[in-house]
């Protein structure tokens, strides 16, 4: 075992089932107990590397992630690497047969936006920043999982607001596009749905590490929960001073 890992550290290592939470703040070797980790289910317990999914936040997380473990394991194992909406639309190419023509561009996002504005004949002062309010809050719908009828708007009036959400879904479902939230959101109602579907990722992917999990919202948590299945092998490393769904 690395001798740069405190003892607490190394007893997460050594983990083997069931869930387990490293709190830790920046620079205390929080890449390096993810890494270490994912030698030790190899080299110890003997789990197939392609049966480990790690997640991250973002693409460069999880490349420089991937390249350490390599360096580490002195190989190119499979093991998979990944951020949320990677992984998830990876769920959803295979359920769906999406491709990257699906998701809608930001510039169209915008373009929806306006157009619904104008058809709707609304009295905006700064267009750019009620479109950019109004885009933030409907991600934080999805994202939180919010009821739209319990949804308080800060950007305008609530049943504005809630016709402006539905113009723009239904502007999303008529050209098959989804945004980068709805990734999240059809990923959430397919495993929920399907439990064929569900077990399939649950038995391709046992083991699950995720990054920064302080930064996770409520429906990347729900996912996560469900793809870990009751066998529940999470091990989640987080900034102790900052947020994290119980």
């Amino acid at each position: 075992m690395h001798s740069q890992l405190s003892k607490a550290q190394k007893e997460a290592v050594m983990h083997k089932d069931g869930p387990m939470m490293v709190l830790a703040g920046p620079g205390s070797g929080k890449t390096l107990v993810i890494t270490k980790r994912i030698q030790y289910l190899i080299s110890h317990y003997q789990i197939p590397p392609q049966r480990i999914l790690v997640i991250t936040f973002t693409r460069a997380a999880a490349n420089e992630m991937k390249e350490r473990f390599w360096r580490l394991a002195g190989e190119t194992l499979p093991v998979s690497f990944g951020t949320f909406h990677s992984v998830f639309f990876t769920i959803l190419k295979y359920a769906y047969h999406y491709s990257a023509d699906n998701i809608l561009p930001e510039h169209k996002k915008y373009d929806f936006i306006r157009e619904i504005i104008t058809d709707h004949e609304l009295e905006i002062d700064d267009e750019a920043d009620f479109m950019r309010q109004i885009i933030q809050e409907i991600s934080l719908v999805k994202g939180q999982m919010i009821p739209l009828a319990y949804y308080h708007s800060g950007c305008c009036g609530d049943e504005v607001f809630k016709e402006i959400y539905r113009a723009y879904e239904e502007k999303l479902h008529e050209n098959r596009w989804i945004d980068f939230d709805d990734i999240l959101v059809y990923t959430y109602e397919l495993l929920k749905e399907r439990e064929d579907i569900r077990k399939a990722w649950q038995q391709k992917f046992p083991y699950i590490l995720i990054d920064e999990f302080q930064d996770i919202n409520k429906i990347q948590y729900e996912i996560v929960k469900m793809l870990a299945g009751e066998t529940k092998n999470l091990f989640i490393v987080g900034d102790d001073d900052q947020s994290i769904y119980k």
